[in-house]
């Protein structure tokens, strides 16, 4: 297996909420464990204390220690979150978006459709983006997934491609 990077983005500041330092995170990841009061997490290359996390209005909200008022969060706007990537164990069909960035895609006739350029994290699914095309991370789309291979074997179904 290929190795793992050192840092993952598992979170995006979307904006700030309230008056005493929460910050709205669009999450990176489907690991909410990264999030739990007392994890830490990378911000702009220092290390923050998650103290409080809660869902409101179906967005996450982080109160992380350091960040005590809305001026403070608000400046914190588009910065990513990071944690280790060791720190979560990955089940045997599980990977992380940056492992998959930059692999090649083939179909199952051999056809070459590009590289990852980017994991969308979609409400329904994770979406791979190579070129135009776009396709769902669920198995019926992904046939084997090959990271020391850096390679993916998909099956399209008619409508996928532009026409």
């Amino acid at each position: 297996m290929a190795k793992a990077k050192p840092f993952v983005r598992v979170g995006q500041i979307v904006g700030a909420h309230g008056l005493k330092g929460q910050v709205k995170v669009q999450p990176l990841s489907d690991f909410f464990d990264y999030f739990e009061p007392g994890s830490r997490l990378r911000l702009n290359d220092t290390w923050v204390e998650v103290k409080e996390a809660q869902v409101h209005k179906n967005r996450l909200l982080l109160k992380l220690v350091g960040i005590s008022d809305r001026n403070q969060a608000e400046a914190l706007q588009w910065a990513y979150l990071e944690a280790q990537a060791e720190e979560v164990e990955l089940e045997e069909d599980e990977y992380r978006a940056d492992d998959l960035v930059g692999l090649h895609v083939f179909t199952t006739d051999g056809e070459d459709l590009g590289k990852v350029q980017e994991v969308l994290p979609l409400p329904a699914q994770d979406v791979l983006q190579v070129g135009t095309l776009m396709i769902p991370l669920v198995k019926q789309f992904i046939k084997n997934i090959d990271l020391d291979q850096k390679r993916i074997t998909v099956e399209l179904i008619p409508g996928m491609r532009e026409p």
